[in-house]
């Protein structure tokens, strides 16, 4: 269990990023991984009272605070709705519904983890990430800068009229994903993103030639697949061509809800 000699909570962004400069200091997200480690901490940064737990819609996109829970992602209607229920795919399979109510959306793409559902589906969006000090960069740039004290504000996802669909294959229904597959269509061109491979999500665009299954295999192809104990590099290559091909015939007749 992890210990903390202090606790602060925040009253605002500069005073959290002021306290997080301490490498001894931690943010409070979610704590959903946080609190199985075994470590004692200076202080835990808490986040709540900074208002950063809501979902704004505005005309040009989505504004999802960085508190904000997996499961407000899971069942926002708005989200759900523009993107074929892509948010709703990406999350019913993590762990249960008590855990969605509690793991935070800022949490999982500032973490970068490898398993990260969040981040494959999010990736093949449009999706930009509003750091404190380091302003609006996109969400692709962010999961290849190096792991530093700033803060995640808010991810901003615009609606500029993709159409996605989300799959991951599980060895057992709440465990991480063996592989994780998001694409996304607009004007002509696919944007495939594949996670736990076992490494963080990664993504890549072609142009549709109207050929999924050929098309599937190259996106595949621009992958690095790597081995762990839930899978082999080939299983999961072989599965990431299989899934993004159905993802795409799925968007392709216009189905795309990710179920």
């Amino acid at each position: 269990m992890v210990k903390f000699k202090n606790y602060v909570k925040a009253a605002s962004l500069e005073e959290a990023y002021a306290l997080n400069q301490k490498k001894s200091n931690v943010l409070a997200g979610g704590m959903m991984w946080l609190k199985v480690q075994n470590k004692v901490k200076m202080t835990l940064v808490d986040l709540s009272e900074l208002g950063l737990d809501t979902i704004e819609e505005t005309e040009e996109e989505f504004r999802i605070g960085a508190m904000c829970t997996l499961r407000q992602l899971e069942l926002h209607e708005g989200l759900n709705q523009y993107f074929q229920g892509v948010m709703r795919a990406c999350t019913h399979s993590i762990v249960g519904v008590q855990f969605r109510n509690g793991a935070t959306v800022g949490g999982s793409v500032f973490g970068r983890f490898g398993f990260s559902d969040i981040s494959t589906c999010l990736l093949a969006l449009n999706t930009q990430v509003e750091l404190y000090k380091g302003g609006v960069v996109t969400l692709e740039e962010f999961q290849n800068m190096p792991y530093d004290r700033d803060i995640l504000v808010r991810i901003i996802v615009k609606k500029d009229g993709r159409r996605a669909a989300y799959l991951s294959q599980r060895n057992t229904k709440t465990d991480f994903p063996l592989i994780a597959c998001c694409a996304a269509l607009k004007d002509g061109m696919w944007h495939v993103s594949v996670g736990a491979r076992p490494s963080k999500a990664r993504l890549v665009t072609l142009k549709d030639n109207g050929q999924t299954e050929e098309m599937a295999k190259e996106a595949a192809g621009c992958f690095r697949f790597g081995t762990n104990l839930r899978g082999s590099a080939l299983y999961r290559q072989h599965l990431a061509e299989v899934y993004i091909r159905r993802l795409m015939d799925q968007i392709k007749k216009g189905e795309g809800d990710g179920n």
